[in-house]
């Protein structure tokens, strides 16, 4: 066989062995490729549910923000109301007598002693304060609202022929953790033991420091 027949015989088989080694290799490549796919639509998949996790992280946080501040409100809220019990005259009596009442219809905060009939303020702040009485006429009435000592409101009805009357007085006040509030009725006065006419109520506005 001459050279040139020898070369061609040769090149022949290279090429044919060069062909079954990239077809033998072909779907490798393919699987690498597919593998490579998945590999990256698998973390888009787990980057997005981190995203979701981290907004759900953020969303928790936030209602663990507002529960606090529910629970710090509900602790801060003083709220009372009471009343007298008992359907008869109260006085008169010879001396100033504070008004125990009696009949509570809400006392959040245990500001209010039912037994001592005095409002002790819980924290500094602003408050509101009514009272009201019912009572009749053939005696006067004379109700005073005290922050401490110091005399706040009145209710004042002067004896008449009148069968029945009735009073109330309203105040902001400004106090500070400790103040007392209460309501006394002065000597040779009375009203009528009725928690739905006579009451005393009151609650925090604003807390300050």
């Amino acid at each position: 066989m001459n050279p040139s027949s020898l070369l061609l015989v040769l090149l022949c088989c290279g090429l044919t062995l060069a062909q079954g080694t990239i077809e033998t290799q072909s779907p490798s490549c393919v699987d690498t490729c597919n593998n490579a796919k998945e590999f990256g639509a698998m973390r888009e998949k787990i980057h997005s549910l981190e995203t979701k996790m981290m907004n759900i992280e953020n969303r928790l946080t936030g209602y663990e923000s507002r529960i606090l501040q529910l629970e710090q409100k509900e602790r801060n809220m003083v709220i009372f109301s009471a009343g007298i019990g008992g359907g008869s005259p109260l006085g008169p009596f010879n001396t100033d007598q504070t008004i125990i009442y009696n009949k509570v219809f809400i006392n959040t905060g245990n500001a209010y002693n039912e037994l001592t009939g005095i409002f002790t303020a819980p924290v500094s702040g602003v408050y509101f304060f009514t009272y009201f009485c019912h009572s009749g006429g053939v005696r006067k009435t004379s109700l005073h609202l005290y922050k401490n000592n110091e005399v706040i409101l009145h209710i004042h009805d002067h004896q008449s022929a009148d069968a029945a009357d009735n009073g109330g007085n309203a105040v902001f006040l400004q106090l500070q953790q400790g103040d007392t509030v209460y309501v006394r009725l002065k000597a040779n006065s009375h009203v009528y033991r009725s928690s739905t006419v006579t009451n005393f109520s009151g609650f925090l506005v604003k807390k300050t420091n």
